[in-house]
């Protein structure tokens, strides 16, 4: 199984069920600052969790930096 995260592949031998799921994986430490889009649709944080993925889904994750 694969998807996409911020435009480049990434193979899973058990995809993640949700966004949630995933970006506990791919972001274990953050839970503030970031935004997620799937398929080119944002998706609230409050829905992570009932946001289900499929197989060659497109993820972009966007996370607040802090600078000048």
């Amino acid at each position: 199984m694969e998807l996409i995260i911020n435009h480049t592949r990434k193979t899973f031998d058990v995809l993640p069920a949700t966004l949630e799921a995933l970006l506990a994986i791919e972001l274990p430490q953050k839970r503030k600052g970031i935004a997620v889009a799937l398929n080119n649709r944002i998706i609230p944080q409050h829905s992570w969790a009932e946001t289900f993925l499929s197989d060659k889904d497109s993820v972009l994750i966007i996370t607040a930096t802090q600078g000048g």
